[in-house]
């Protein structure tokens, strides 16, 4: 005689006979805003294409805030997100490249920022918004480089 059970199939997920659940299912995992700007940030940076995030003040900023002591890396700069329970929503300001094509850029961050995003985090992005705000000039000098602190130091010794 073959003796047969009630026992539901653990490796399915769908728990044992008393009722409990699978241990993965067992709590809660809350994501912070900051966590999937930094992850968004990041996927952004990776295209060749993109020279910087955010725009003309905000980079400013970034730029002394990265000189002050405990300022911060300024990876989530030019990122808004709004998080919710299972979806996110990302926002980024651009600085591009001359001579990419915009609308290519934006495709190519638009879909590593949410196989970035879905993949380290399990929310569904729902959109990823770019604006792009300025193209990036092979002549222009960086707004971090030297060339800004030499001119500071003049500044300072004509004031």
């Amino acid at each position: 005689m073959t003796e047969t059970t009630q026992r539901k199939d653990t490796a399915t997920g769908t728990g044992k006979q008393d009722g409990t659940a699978p241990p993965e299912t067992r709590g809660s995992t809350a994501i912070a805003d900051t966590v999937v700007a930094k992850i968004a940030g990041m996927a952004a940076r990776e295209i060749p294409e993109v020279h910087n995030l955010g725009g003309g003040m905000t980079r400013a900023f970034g730029a002394v805030r990265q000189r002050v002591p405990g300022g911060g890396g300024g990876v989530t700069q030019g990122v808004k997100v709004e998080v919710g329970e299972r979806q996110a929503a990302v926002d980024l300001d651009v600085v591009v490249e001359y001579g990419a094509a915009i609308a290519d850029t934006a495709a190519d961050i638009r879909t590593n920022v949410i196989n970035a995003v879905e993949r380290m985090t399990g929310l569904e992005v729902v959109e990823v918004n770019i604006a792009v705000d300025d193209v990036h000039l092979p002549d222009e000098e960086e707004d971090e480089g030297e060339g800004e602190g030499e001119g500071k130091q003049e500044g300072r010794r004509v004031a």
